[in-house]
């Protein structure tokens, strides 16, 4: 299978490390011009570099925004007036007892995992219907089917997604635009191997660690391993193809699959 992006334009969001910028790197090797996102304009200027260097004659944009704010969002607007991809990666997780989340708390992983998501989409939607062609996608978990008693603030955003993901898929039936979800399982980035490290004994190598998570608290895994950035990133840049054109409404699963007994 080919994939040519040629000519199309992608955003990004929360793309400078993790499954963010492996998905700006996917997305750019099949051709579409990318913007990289973050909050930091010296980090994302040098994400932007990165890219550049992995992939010979890329396209980027560097966007320096917070896209979880209402002012994020219209920077980005002005800067990218049309989008062709919206990859909505940006999002935040974190350990935490149940009855210690407070209500700001809640708040913030709303704002910041669901309300910046529908507000691009809401930005962007419109464009893609009028042009009959465009493809929005929302990076979900595996957290949003079985919630992990340890982050049920972020279990609770992630299963919001999927509604609004598939809520605007209806939204524009028969447009010739897709919109989708991508369920990811566990993912090696720096951030999760911090994760994982608060919640195992921290002397353990980082192979044993990851085992250890698996077995103690993603039990429900078939795949046994955390999933790489790059493994996410394939899925997302075929639902960002031509070739996927007759799929939206979905939640795809990139999870490492599930016990049976453990699947609602």
């Amino acid at each position: 299978m080919h994939i040519d992006l040629t000519g199309k334009t992608a955003l990004v969001t929360g793309s400078t490390q993790g499954i963010g910028a492996a998905i700006a790197t996917g997305l750019a090797r099949a051709g579409a011009t990318v913007a990289v996102n973050g909050r930091t304009p010296d980090k994302v200027q040098a994400a932007a570099d990165a890219l550049r260097a992995e992939v010979s004659g890329a396209q980027v944009v560097p966007l320096a925004a917070d896209l979880a704010t209402q002012e994020g969002a219209d920077h980005a607007v002005d800067l990218l007036p049309e989008v062709d991809i919206l990859v909505n990666n940006l999002g935040i997780f974190g350990a935490k007892e149940p009855l210690e989340i407070t209500d700001d708390e809640w708040r913030r992983y709303f704002e910041v995992n669901v309300l910046a998501a529908v507000r691009l989409t809401r930005a962007y939607l419109p464009g893609m219907v009028a042009r009959s062609w465009g493809r929005v996608q929302y990076i979900a978990s595996d957290s949003a089917i079985v919630t992990p008693i340890e982050m049920i603030q972020y279990g609770m955003s992630k299963t919001a997604l999927l509604a609004v993901s598939r809520g605007f898929a209806k939204a524009v039936a028969g447009s010739g635009v897709t919109v989708n979800s991508v369920i990811a399982g566990p993912t090696h980035t720096g951030g999760v191997e911090e994760f994982v490290y608060e919640l195992v004994d921290r002397n353990l190598p980082w192979e044993e660690a990851q085992r250890a998570f698996m077995r103690e608290h993603r039990p429900q895994s078939l795949l046994q391993r955390l999933i790489e950035p790059e493994e996410i990133a394939n899925m997302v840049v075929y639902l960002s193809s031509a070739q996927a054109s007759a799929t939206t409404g979905g939640a795809l699963r990139v999870d490492g699959g599930y016990v049976d007994a453990i699947v609602p």
